[in-house]
């Protein structure tokens, strides 16, 4: 018992350490903000002060960013980066937030109603890594996106650098004619280049947000041809066509692999629908595969059969380029 007052104080010392912490970082970037506007705001201006026209955040606000202040740095910028080449509009902490209501509500309702401590385990598991997975699903989306996209955009600055405009002009038509992601990032980037950043440092930018091989390609021919010459256009209808081919023979690949993915996703789920139904027609009769010890190492083969024959079918039908 004394242990755990001990614990309990600990933690609150912290936590109110930290608040203050924060509490006077925010007051001195206001008092900076405030000395700010008294220069940059003429007499007369409508425009409200600084702590007028921000209200303060809200109380559950504050406790999410205390939760990100306690992360890591490189896993802030981990996530950060994340965020971005998922194209999700959400703050660190606001994915903190997220990540702990998944993780923690599904486990609290579960011992509550169902008093059942392994199942709210596995909910908290699966609630904290779902976040996680949603993105991955969408960088992968998003990136697949922008590489389907990136021939046509490079075809279309080859054009427009033969019909007499400059680079940035190039990137700008790219921004405005075609669709995101690829709009957005190039827009994004051309905005860096307009305030000031050198040209080479926001393509190496751009590329560190998409991820992509083929962008890769694009940022290494255009930095070269800036340091040693040449004819850019040429060299960026060249790079399209690569891309372009590459695309088309991606496309066929997958059809011809089509039938090899669904005799994986079938032999990976079929056991799980085959328990399930013998659970619904005769409970009793599957439960002694989960009761008896033998039916556990049956059960733990099972698994990691099945997780080598995924690993195999999807070895064999990937094929890299």
């Amino acid at each position: 018992m004394e242990q755990l007052k001990i614990a309990i104080l600990t933690f609150l010392a912290c936590f109110v350490t930290i608040y203050g912490l924060t509490t006077q970082r925010r007051e001195e970037k206001d008092e900076v903000k405030q000395r700010v506007w008294q220069y940059t705001i003429h007499r007369g201006s409508r425009e409200e002060k600084p702590e007028e026209a921000e209200p303060q955040q809200p109380l559950f606000k504050r406790i999410l960013m205390l939760f990100s202040l306690l992360m890591p740095k490189r896993l802030i910028k981990n996530v950060e980066a994340d965020l971005v080449q998922a194209d999700i509009p959400l703050k660190v902490e606001e994915m903190v937030g997220l990540n702990i209501a998944l993780a923690l509500l599904p486990a609290v309702i579960t011992m509550l109603v169902l008093q059942n401590s392994l199942l709210a385990l596995l909910l908290a598991c699966l609630g904290a890594y779902l976040p996680r997975l949603l993105i991955k699903n969408a960088k992968a989306k998003r990136a697949q996106k922008f590489n389907d996209q990136l021939g046509d955009a490079l075809q279309l600055m080859a054009n427009s650098l033969r019909a007499g405009f400059s680079f940035l002009q190039a990137m700008d038509s790219i921004s405005k004619e075609m669709t995101p992601p690829v709009s957005q990032e190039f827009a994004r980037t051309l905005r860096e280049m307009r305030l000031g950043t050198p040209t080479e440092e926001a393509l190496q930018n751009l590329g560190t947000r998409v991820k992509s091989d083929d962008l890769d390609l694009v940022i290494t021919a255009v930095v070269i041809q800036r340091q040693v010459g040449g004819n850019l256009a040429q060299i960026l209808e060249n790079i399209s066509t690569t891309i372009s081919e590459r695309i088309r023979l991606q496309a066929e690949v997958k059809t011809l692999t089509a039938q090899g993915r669904i005799s994986g996703t079938i032999v990976a789920l079929l056991p799980v629908f085959l328990t399930i139904a013998i659970s619904l027609m005769n409970p009793s009769y599957i439960m002694v595969l989960f009761t008896h010890p033998l039916g556990l190492v049956l059960i733990g083969g099972a698994v990691i059969s099945e997780i080598i024959g995924i690993m195999a079918i999807k070895r064999i039908i990937t094929i890299d380029f």
